[in-house]
């Protein structure tokens, strides 16, 4: 009988301070919910703050350097004097005074020699070539009269584009009143032509902005790239390998695999300074040429390499090493007809992105001297100075022309839109040759 009463006075006793129906815990519950909201509050936050910022860049850059992709042209006709130029040797012809002759018979009343000067002025200094090339190409125009359209002087360019304000002092602007009511003739005449840039894409680099391209830097470039991925692609996969699947795990083996991930840390500028002391300086390689570039992004690559090539491989199930032993193949077949094959999709991944970040290093290709002036895609070779897109683009942020500013912002879209690219092709191969392993 006292045990019932027992029972029933401790069924009637408030709950413990620890029992889950109690206020103290109730109030736990409602901390530990209330740093969950925290958290993922903070969580959302920083990735908006993120995609703001990426969004601003973005913004920043299209509104900066959209107006490159577009030119300004002037349609004239041409007279292909013989005078001027000699049938038998069409490239030293005088297409200076064949465009000089265009111009000027826009304006028939500009008799004065300063002010034919300046008028001379309003087309781009590379329209005698682009004449010159029509001809080289086209030699029976010679002594008759062709329609080219070739693109304005980049002040006139920045007039066009609104880039040039008119509302400022005649004092203060690249273009007096004479100047732009030229300029405006000849729109009124249906003269002036907006087109497509195409120089920004087929044109080496030049003094002028409106003749400045990316292709020399482009080829540059690819060149680069292919001798680093002919010489880290095989190396880390030997390197990875070896230390996965043979290597003995000893101090030795431990010290290489603290520095290869100690090296995957090492700011650029370093392997750059290798590459001037090593390459250029003890094998006296030449300087700015893509094999030395190639050789130094090279060195930047190989960590990365190895690193995504060691995770993949522990990523395949020993039971197919296991299954490949048991029907007597060797470990050296076991690896290459077995484990190889099915990690090349994510040894391909890490590769592209170690590329990809090696496309877009400027420090170490500065340090080579990798950012010469090539004027001609033709010149362009693995032994030769040369330019990449990284190093094209800070030396046209070093210049005084206005009209590189917008060139500049253009080039860094066009060396986005390769690493996105690069990118997106190692996100395909993942999940296209990806295996999954229940």
């Amino acid at each position: 009988m006292s045990e019932v009463r027992a029972s029933e006075a401790n069924s009637a006793a408030p709950p413990a301070a620890g029992h889950w129906h109690s206020a103290s815990h109730h109030r736990r519950l409602k901390r530990r919910y209330a740093a969950d909201r925290r958290l993922r509050m903070l969580g959302l936050g920083a990735i908006g703050l993120a995609i703001g910022l990426l969004g601003i860049l973005i913004v920043s850059l299209v509104y900066t350097g959209y107006v490159a992709f577009t030119q300004t042209r002037v349609e004239l006709e041409f007279r292909i004097d013989p005078a001027l130029v000699n049938p038998e040797d069409v490239r030293s012809g005088n297409f200076r005074s064949v465009v000089r002759q265009a111009i000027f018979e826009q304006f028939p009343e500009v008799t004065n020699r300063r002010q034919q000067t300046q008028l001379a002025r309003l087309l781009s200094p590379g329209a005698e070539w682009i004449v010159r090339d029509y001809v080289v190409a086209h030699p029976e125009v010679i002594g008759q009269t062709i329609k080219l359209m070739v693109p304005v002087a980049d002040p006139y360019d920045q007039l066009n584009k609104g880039i040039l304000s008119r509302d400022v002092p005649e004092s203060q602007r690249r273009l007096d009143d004479e100047a732009i009511g030229w300029f405006d003739t000849l729109k009124q005449r249906g003269l002036i032509h907006t087109t497509i840039a195409w120089e920004l894409f087929v044109n080496a680099d030049s003094r002028f902005p409106e003749m400045a391209g990316l292709a020399g830097a482009i080829a540059g470039s690819f060149l680069t790239l292919l001798v680093c991925f002919l010489l880290s692609f095989p190396l880390g996969i030997a390197a990875a390998v070896y230390l996965e699947e043979f290597a003995p795990k000893n101090r030795l083996t431990s010290l290489i695999e603290v520095n290869i991930n100690n090296l995957a840390a090492v700011p650029s500028i370093v392997f750059g300074l290798l590459g001037l002391a090593v390459f250029l300086g003890f094998f006296g390689l030449p300087r700015s040429s893509p094999l030395v570039g190639g050789m130094v992004l090279s060195l930047m690559t190989l960590p990365t390499i190895i690193i995504a090539t060691r995770a993949t491989l522990k990523s395949v199930p020993p039971s197919i090493r296991e299954a490949a032993l048991g029907i007597g193949a060797s470990q050296h077949q076991v690896i290459l007809h077995h484990v190889l094959p099915l990690a090349m999709p994510g040894i391909l991944t890490g590769t592209i992105i170690g590329l990809a970040q090696a496309l877009g290093e400027t420090a170490p290709l500065l340090l080579i001297g990798m950012n010469a002036f090539i004027p001609s895609v033709e010149s362009i070779g693995f032994f030769e100075p040369a330019t990449a897109l990284p190093t094209q683009i800070y030396s046209w942020a070093d210049s005084p022309e206005r009209g590189f500013v917008a060139r500049t912002s253009a080039a860094i879209l066009v060396l986005l839109g390769f690493l996105i690219v690069m990118n997106a092709v190692a996100i395909y191969l993942r999940q296209k040759f990806e295996r999954k392993w229940s």
